[in-house]
């Protein structure tokens, strides 16, 4: 009787139970990229403003995305394929160096548009879902649209430079953004600046790595082995075990003790190190 198989590397000697349906999604078409994204407005929280028009020079911090907005439209001259905008909101941090006194972190936000056309396939079925809506009325004959599904991938952006420019050197066309949703708003806890106050602003360049996909509801026909059962038991915690037998079992961290003597290495030697015995 053939082994257990389990879920990783299948070897030719597996034997295929049977053929089976799965509704998921498929990913008819993806694409990566990385940008460097040049003089974004940075728009400081109120507080922030007054440091930034004090400032004699700024210092670059760190850089996350808070949140990414997307929006999917079919491309007329073109069927099959789709427009994919995404809008990326960023929560900017820098120092601002005010006379000699230590340097004051100021926060803002910075947003970022891009737009890519990607292959969705074509779906005229309309799709009903009888999925139970909980606290809300359970409307189960709702209608759902046929666009591909636009997945985005981002890590947080690194913060490639920042410069200080006075009011009357900015593009006349830098005119700020129009809205920004709720949520993104409330990560600073304290109102943002999007007009022209002040004598002063910053402009951020970041790099970003991203992946942006398309995806449908798709039926695939895959093999299936069996079903997949957990070998491992759950634990159920009662304190039972000796912390020492545990701790025993801890490999030596040498790297926290020895730091690795070159780019990409641990640390950890292929030592063999003596115990301290009392």
């Amino acid at each position: 009787m053939p082994e257990k198989v389990v879920p990783g590397p299948v070897q030719d000697a597996a034997c295929i139970r049977e053929a089976v349906c799965i509704h998921t999604k498929k990913i008819y078409d993806s694409c990566k990229d990385k940008d460097c994204i040049e003089d974004l407005r940075f728009y400081p929280t109120c507080g922030s403003q007054s440091v930034i028009d004090r400032a004699v020079s700024i210092k670059a911090g760190s850089a996350e995305l808070l949140y990414v907005y997307m929006d999917v439209e079919p491309v007329s001259f073109h069927r099959g394929f789709y427009t994919v905008d995404v809008r990326c909101f960023y929560r900017v941090t820098a120092d601002a160096f005010v006379g000699a006194a230590r340097p004051v972190e100021v926060c803002g936000l910075c947003v970022f548009d891009k737009r890519v056309i990607l292959f969705g396939s074509e779906g005229s079925a309309k799709v009903f879902s009888s999925d139970l809506s909980v606290d809300a009325l359970d409307e189960q004959g709702l209608q759902k649209t046929n666009l591909p599904t636009a997945v985005v991938e981002v890590v947080d952006p690194i913060v490639l430079n920042m410069k200080l420019v006075d009011l009357c050197q900015c593009s006349p066309c830098d005119c700020g953004i129009s809205e920004v949703p709720p949520c993104v708003c409330g990560c600073f806890g304290d109102e943002l600046s999007f007009g022209n106050d002040g004598s002063r602003r910053i402009y951020v360049t970041l790099g970003q790595f991203s992946i942006i996909r398309l995806e449908r509801d798709s039926q695939l026909l895959i093999p299936a082995y069996d079903y997949c059962l957990p070998d491992k038991e759950c634990d159920c915690g009662g304190g039972e075990e000796d912390p020492c037998e545990i701790f025993r079992h801890v490999k030596f961290p040498v790297g926290e003790f020895f730091p690795p003597s070159a780019p990409g290495s641990d640390g950890d030697c292929c030592q063999e190190w003596k115990s301290c015995r009392r």
